[in-house]
């Protein structure tokens, strides 16, 4: 099974995370199929703590691709804090 789940990096103490599609069975820093975004929880503010790419993760949830539920939080987060889209002047 495929699925939606965070890869760590970063130092000790200082985590930083990827979010990546892999393989169910391959370890978590592992092999992966891609890099859909990152999410950094130590972040400062203004500085970018989570970057999801919509687009891809329509495309992996569509084709069965289960996120983990550490993931699902952050795709309601992400969601959450794109702005609404305006109405355009006409």
């Amino acid at each position: 099974m495929v699925v939606i789940r965070l890869s760590r990096s970063g130092a000790k103490h200082r985590p930083f995370f990827n979010i990546v599609v892999a393989d169910k069975r391959v370890r978590r820093d592992g092999r992966f199929i891609e890099r859909i975004g990152f999410y950094n929880p130590t972040a400062k503010e203004g500085v970018e703590g989570l970057r999801l790419q919509q687009d891809r993760l329509t495309y992996w949830t569509g084709v069965g691709a289960q996120p983990s539920p550490t993931v699902e939080r952050l795709i309601k987060q992400a969601a959450k804090a794109q702005p609404a889209a305006a109405p355009a002047a006409a």
